[in-house]
């Protein structure tokens, strides 16, 4: 076996990640855009996608000259490779990869149809592949890089009425360990983070339609809040910054020990 020896050297401060160009997808409204705000506050250059223009202008407006924006249906799957071609070759190399983008649905199982089940597992699972295939090809050829899913607490234990969004995101789960395992020794990392209940207009508006689940949510929760989606955004700058160059393969909660919790 070929072990790389090609390494990231810290910079002066180990958590910045100064000047590195990161695709993140889903980014202009809830968690993706929190995540595009951090990175943007710790020196990166991020481009937005999004299905929705007028959203996409708008985080572009207030992330200030850091930021850019192409409109694009993460699954359209064969307009993939032409994405990340026009990113690069328009803006450079792309560092960081966050897979961002995704969809729910709260159906009991039997109301599932198969169509919704393709539709949750096309967006988060597919498209995620293809997407993440694409970049990892340009950044093995460089031996730098660093991938980031968001999974989800429903792939660490089990949550009714959400089936597809399950299956989804437990296979992004083992999505994060089979690329590890090829991408590691070309200095590629992979890591996910699971985000617990975070506070977004999404989230409370669901919780609020349905306060035993809520109240379920919160009383597993150890540390009693919800989260905020500034959370999930600094947990994804210290994954994508040298300071943490040494990890991957790891899934990382940030749930105020729900994951954990009785």
């Amino acid at each position: 076996m070929t072990i790389s020896t090609t390494s990231e050297q810290p910079s002066e401060n180990p958590f910045s990640i100064n000047e590195k160009l990161a695709l993140i997808t889903g980014g202009g409204s809830g968690i993706g855009y929190y995540i595009a705000q951090a990175m943007v506050t710790a020196g990166a250059r991020v481009i937005l996608t999004g299905r929705r223009e007028t959203v996409l202008q708008e985080a572009v407006k207030t992330l200030g000259k850091q930021a850019q924006y192409i409109v694009h249906d993460i699954t359209d799957r064969k307009s993939i490779p032409a994405l990340v071609d026009t990113i690069e070759s328009t803006f450079g190399p792309i560092d960081i990869l966050v897979n961002n983008a995704g969809i729910n649905m709260k159906k009991p199982v039997a109301e599932v149809s198969d169509e919704d089940f393709d539709q949750i597992i096309l967006t988060n699972l597919q498209s995620v592949f293809s997407l993440t295939r694409e970049c990892g090809k340009r950044m093995v050829q460089r031996k730098k890089g660093s991938i980031i899913m968001i999974t989800s607490m429903a792939a660490l234990y089990g949550i009714d009425r959400v089936a597809g969004y399950t299956a989804s995101k437990s296979a992004i789960a083992g999505l994060v360990n089979a690329l590890t395992t090829e991408y590691a020794p070309h200095n590629v990392r992979v890591n996910a983070i699971a985000p617990g209940f975070i506070e977004t207009p999404m989230m409370l508006n669901a919780m609020n339609d349905d306060p035993p689940r809520r109240d379920k949510a919160m009383d597993r929760t150890p540390m009693g809040k919800w989260g905020q989606p500034e959370d999930i955004g600094y947990a994804a700058v210290f994954l994508a910054s040298p300071a943490a160059k040494f990890i991957t393969g790891v899934s990382l909660p940030v749930d105020g020990g729900n994951s954990i919790g009785f």
